[in-house]
């Protein structure tokens, strides 16, 4: 009973603090229509200035947490104007875009500021229990749960009882109706994100003090386990946010109490898929609440793509294969070898996102399948690179439809939650499978490729044989996009309604769509493997999700020259200029909101 005790107060307490992100998620939802992505990052800055403040300052808790609200109020208010106000009237999924570029800027700015290394918040609340029915509650315990009751009730005075809460409410209500009854919803959009962003701050700062511990690496998971919580309620549904977050803590507990806390994030991302396919207007939302517009297809700008010249794009492959025979050197070789196997993701991802209008943050989950299954058949059966590399695509393509498969009737952002989630859930089931993926201690002893008995080691040999697969995949992505297929897939895109009513099974081409994406990716995660002889669930992480998706939209969405160009520009360029390297998620994310808001249709035009 003791423990049963202990871990019920572990997760309201742990609630709270979800709490305090799904809120604020919630009302940029509500009236900005948008996840934002960024919203874990300005919980990072709060934890961090909260630690400045206390280290240097020596600041009382209540002086501490005013500076971290009013100084993340500000972050929030800029987010809003700086990264969003411009894309007012684009396509919904340039802001989303948006807030993913802001949170790599973000993140870097905070990893640049106070270094990637780990710190210790301090506390001076008095370090006493309160006994209860045989567990315990702390003063930590009660200052969260004090925090977040006290959150609540001002919020909800505030926007039942106050002219800007009416104004809050009628713009996430109808946006237009509001603005053409003299509501200035820029004004609304920047006290929502201010006090969004306070909230989440103040929700960093508490959440290092609980746990003694903040990094910068924390803004993706948080960001992650706000939107949890928010679809468990409700998007956009704020009393909805409270009840999930409070929902997830407990069942993130009760599940650490049952099997241990490596299972801790898995039990949120399992409860997530499951809400979205069964429940995906959430406990508290209405039956119309989900919106079903597409996201990439209105992004497709309309201007059309630089045509290159097929002569040039031979003349480009010709110099490529001849790049080593002019020069040797094992760096720009292995920079050049590391951009064609991201080219591979891209290629990938074009398909399924500017084809297929299906945006998907899971890419790094393929890359892991087709990773662990070529180093498996290799390790445990003996498969030569030749046999496991591509049995390991076929095997990423059947188990990546597979379990995408449940959310092809999902759209908007749902779609892109459900990617995110799934990915996480594969990484997770990695860390966790340790009779069959050796859990936490990787892989190691993978094989070297080979060809026919004969090891490559040179960089030479391995950068043409990626290049070789690289080619023969765009040369086969580029048939199918003039084939019937293709033009099936657009059509998708575009409008799926109107598919339908001309019999196209939409389920049968997304899942071919997600088998060929899935097959490019394995074989990625495959070569990968076998270069570095050694694989853990943190190899491929969900930055590279987001790392395919801004090269994507760099190169043209749909585009397949583009693809690889994107590639080889956002992986190779800061490689070869190595005083860039400590700046690299910095330039991904400048990159990301520039060409959103400057050039959507990225450097070769969308397709």
């Amino acid at each position: 009973m003791s423990s049963f005790i202990d871990y019920t107060v572990n997760g309201l307490v742990i609630g709270n603090i979800y709490a305090l992100l799904a809120v604020g998620l919630a009302l940029i939802f509500g009236v900005a229509n948008l996840i934002n992505f960024a919203h874990g990052s300005v919980y990072t800055i709060g934890a961090y200035i909260g630690w400045a403040a206390i280290t240097f300052l020596h600041t009382p808790l209540p002086v501490t947490m005013l500076i971290v609200f009013v100084a993340c109020a500000l972050v929030g208010m800029l987010i809003e104007r700086v990264g969003l106000r411009p894309l007012q009237g684009k396509a919904r999924i340039a802001p989303l875009l948006a807030t993913i570029g802001l949170s790599f800027v973000l993140d870097q700015v905070v990893q640049l500021v106070f270094s990637p290394d780990p710190r210790a918040v301090p506390s001076d609340l008095p370090d006493w229990r309160l006994t209860i029915g045989g567990g315990s509650i702390g003063a930590m315990d009660i200052l969260i749960a004090g925090v977040g009751i006290v959150s609540a009730a001002l919020l909800y005075v505030f926007l039942r009882f106050t002219k800007l809460g009416f104004a809050v409410r009628a713009t996430a209500q109808d946006r237009e109706a509001a603005q053409q009854m003299g509501v200035n919803v820029n004004a609304v959009n920047s006290a929502v994100f201010a006090i969004a962003s306070a909230l989440g701050g103040v929700g960093g700062l508490l959440v290092g003090m609980y746990y003694n511990h903040i990094d910068p690496a924390m803004s993706f998971q948080a960001t992650l386990k706000g939107v949890v919580a928010q679809v468990i309620g409700g998007v956009g549904n704020v009393p909805g946010a409270i009840f999930g977050s409070l929902l997830l803590g407990l069942v993130e507990s009760y599940g650490i109490a049952l099997f241990g806390t490596t299972y801790r994030n898995l039990f949120a991302f399992v409860l997530l898929i499951i809400f979205l396919l069964w429940l995906p207007n959430g406990l508290f939302g209405g039956r119309s609440t989900v919106h079903t517009e597409p996201l990439v297809g209105s992004f497709i700008a309309p201007s059309r793509p630089l045509r290159v010249p097929r002569w040039a794009i031979w003349a480009l492959a010709l110099i490529a294969f001849a790049l080593p025979l002019a020069t040797g050197a094992p760096y720009l070789l292995q920079t050049l070898t590391n951009a064609w196997l991201a080219a591979l993701l891209a290629l990938s991802l074009t398909l399924i996102s500017g084809t297929a209008g299906q945006i998907s943050f899971g890419q790094a989950a393929l890359l892991a399948i087709g990773g662990y299954a070529s180093a498996l058949l290799a390790v445990d059966l003996g498969a030569p690179p030749i046999v496991s590399i591509p049995a390991a695509g076929l095997i990423t393509s059947a188990l990546g439809t597979l379990l995408v498969f449940p959310a092809f009737r999902l759209r908007g952002h749902y779609i892109a939650i459900a990617t995110l989630a799934i990915g996480e859930i594969v990484s997770l089931v990695i860390l966790n499978w340790e009779s069959l993926t050796r859990g936490a201690m990787g892989i190691t002893g993978i094989p070297p490729l080979s060809l026919f008995g004969h090891e490559i080691y040179s960089a030479r040999a391995v950068y043409w044989l990626c290049l070789a697969v690289v080619v023969a995949m765009a040369l086969l992505q580029s048939r199918l996009l003039n084939s019937h297929f293709g033009r099936t897939l657009r059509a998708l895109r575009e409008d799926e309604i109107a598919a339908r009513s001309y019999g196209i099974g939409l389920d049968r081409y997304k899942a071919l769509a997600f088998a060929f994406c899935g097959f490019g990716a394995g074989v990625s995660g495959a070569i990968t493997a076998h270069l570095y002889s050694y694989l853990n669930d943190q190899t491929f992480n969900s930055q590279l999700s987001l790392l395919a998706l801004t090269m994507v939209i760099l190169g043209g969405m749909g585009n397949v020259l583009g693809a690889i160009v994107g590639a080889v520009a956002l992986v190779g360029l800061p490689e070869i200029f190595r005083v860039a390297a400590e700046y690299r998620i910095l330039i991904y994310g400048v990159a990301l909101l520039l060409l959103i808001r400057f050039r959507p249709q990225g450097l070769l035009g969308a397709v």
